[in-house]
């Protein structure tokens, strides 16, 4: 049996606003924005290149508001990936060696989104 992680459940208060930042300053990819039921809204959007979406919305049990913390953004290229998040507008830590110079996966760099659910971005070159 495959146990795929598809999906991350983030928890927000104004889900206009956070679509707004991940599609337009993050440049994640919408993949929809239901509204199955009066109570109910799911926007669903995928980070360039990867198999795993984001989910926020309201009427679905995802926590409090900023509790999300911890997701990580995998590059090829902190530095470029750190200058297109800055010029789209994110605030974004300068990048950060947490581990021994020239350690593979060792370069992060951290935001969050407007509610402060935390993400980090780690430059790990593949072969």
């Amino acid at each position: 049996m495959d146990y795929r992680l598809e999906v991350v459940g983030i928890p927000v208060r104004d889900v206009d606003q956070a679509k707004d930042f991940y599609t337009t300053k993050v440049g994640f990819h919408l993949d929809h924005d239901v509204q199955p039921g009066p109570e109910m809204r799911v926007v669903q959007m995928t980070p360039p290149g990867s198999p795993c979406s984001v989910v926020i919305g309201h009427g679905i049990p995802l926590g409090d508001p900023g509790t999300t913390k911890g997701m990580q953004l995998v590059v090829d290229d902190i530095d470029a990936a750190r200058a297109e998040l800055v010029a789209r507008g994110v605030d974004v830590t300068e990048v950060q060696q947490l581990g021994p110079e020239g350690s593979p996966g060792s370069r992060f760099a951290f935001f969050a989104d407007p509610d402060g659910n935390g993400w980090s971005v780690q430059e790990l070159k593949r072969a």
